[in-house]
């Protein structure tokens, strides 16, 4: 099924039972490229560079270990060194251009772009279960001790990938692995984050920034538990969990109109139903629905959470509604609620900043790309 369609904005609307305003252009593969295939640059000559650099990684990783010690088994030890090296190749090759080209990443991109419609699955779209695989990957992120973020793509390994909040984050796991396979050179940071870029742009949402430079980790590097948002809980979890990443109260609420699209699933959060009636479209209407449509708790033997009055078909849920509680998130509700370009416009950069969270600038080559073409 097609992610953005007038027909569905018109059904949508009309089981809603009131106007919604909707745009009604046909956004699919908006911003995956077209026209003749692009001719990979020639391979580079032979260089000895990447190996001295190597070299260099690993001799001042080692240095560090043997200079400050650890408390680690050798086999952990072994392994930092080879993070420490990693984080070091990256860097330099950034700086000396020897990275994949951004042709090569928008490649990738559309790929994905390709991928993203799956008849039989939720509501036809991975779109929303790849946002919340990029959300949850960098979104352990800790500014104290610069710990978690999206540089070691550690939901790969147990215990984080068997965390509750990343319950059926699998699905978007497996379907990413395919599209490694076919492109092993990127890492897995950087497939997650760009499918999430993709999945948002794709779907109707602002233009992204995004670069690569993140860089693969090992088991060592798992976030603990707890460090994603509890969607039982209100406004005060909402900052803790938010200020430790290095957020404020106006890219809390942007953040949270990532809303729009999908669903919650009784096997995996235990809640259930979507948040709007165009759960496959990236809009405002979460906002709109959150400020204008009366709500009431549901009354069934699940978790706590909201209905709507009118056609009890739609959800929010406790940390959704403490958004309009709350008088400093609510002001930007308001906002957001009736000017969705100005929605795009802070959603586009706090989600930028969310998925660069725990990468060393170092390890960045340069500016952002805007991925797609417009």
């Amino acid at each position: 099924m097609s992610l953005r369609t007038p027909m569905l904005r018109t059904a949508c609307a009309r089981r809603a039972g009131q106007s919604v305003n909707l745009r009604t252009q046909v956004i699919k593969r908006r911003f995956a490229s077209g026209g003749p295939e692009i001719t990979p640059p020639p391979p580079p000559r032979s260089s000895s560079v990447p190996y001295l650099l190597a070299g260099v990684g690993l001799a001042a990783a080692g240095a560090a270990y043997l200079f400050y010690g650890t408390d680690g088994t050798p086999r952990e030890t072994a392994k930092e060194i080879g993070s420490e090296a990693r984080g070091l190749a990256a860097a330099a090759e950034g700086k000396l251009g020897l990275r994949h080209k951004q042709e090569d990443y928008q490649k990738v991109y559309d790929k994905i772009a390709d991928t993203l419609e799956k008849e039989g699955y939720d509501d036809g779209s991975l779109a929303p279960v790849l946002i919340r695989l990029a959300w949850h990957a960098s979104g352990t992120y800790n500014k104290e001790d610069n710990s978690g973020g999206s540089n070691y793509a550690t939901m790969r390994f147990k215990p984080e990938s068997e965390h509750g909040a990343n319950n059926g984050l699998n699905v978007a796991r497996d379907h990413m692995q395919k599209i490694k396979e076919e492109f092993p050179w990127i890492s897995y940071g950087d497939l997650w984050t760009l499918g999430g870029v993709a999945a948002v742009q794709e779907s109707g949402g602002p233009t992204v920034p995004w670069r690569p430079g993140r860089i693969d980790g090992f088991e060592h590097h798992v976030t603990p538990d707890g460090r994603l948002p509890d969607a039982a809980q209100a406004q005060d979890h909402l900052r803790f969990i938010f200020y430790r990443m290095g957020f404020n109260d106006q890219e809390i609420v942007a953040l949270s109109g990532a809303h729009a699209m999908g669903r919650c699933h009784t096997d995996r959060s235990g809640f259930d139903g979507p948040w709007t009636f165009s759960p496959v479209t990236f809009s405002n209407q979460y906002f709109t629905l959150l400020q204008d449509e009366p709500w009431q708790w549901r009354k069934w033997k699940g978790p706590a959470q909201y209905e709507d009055k009118k056609t009890k078909t739609l959800m929010m849920l406790p940390t959704d509604m403490a958004l309009v509680k709350d008088k400093s998130f609510k002001k930007f509700v308001d906002v957001y609620a009736k000017d969705e370009e100005a929605f795009f416009k802070d959603f586009s950069q706090a989600f930028a900043k969310l998925l660069e969270l725990g990468v060393p600038t170092a390890q960045f080559a340069g500016d952002a790309w805007k991925m797609g073409s417009q």
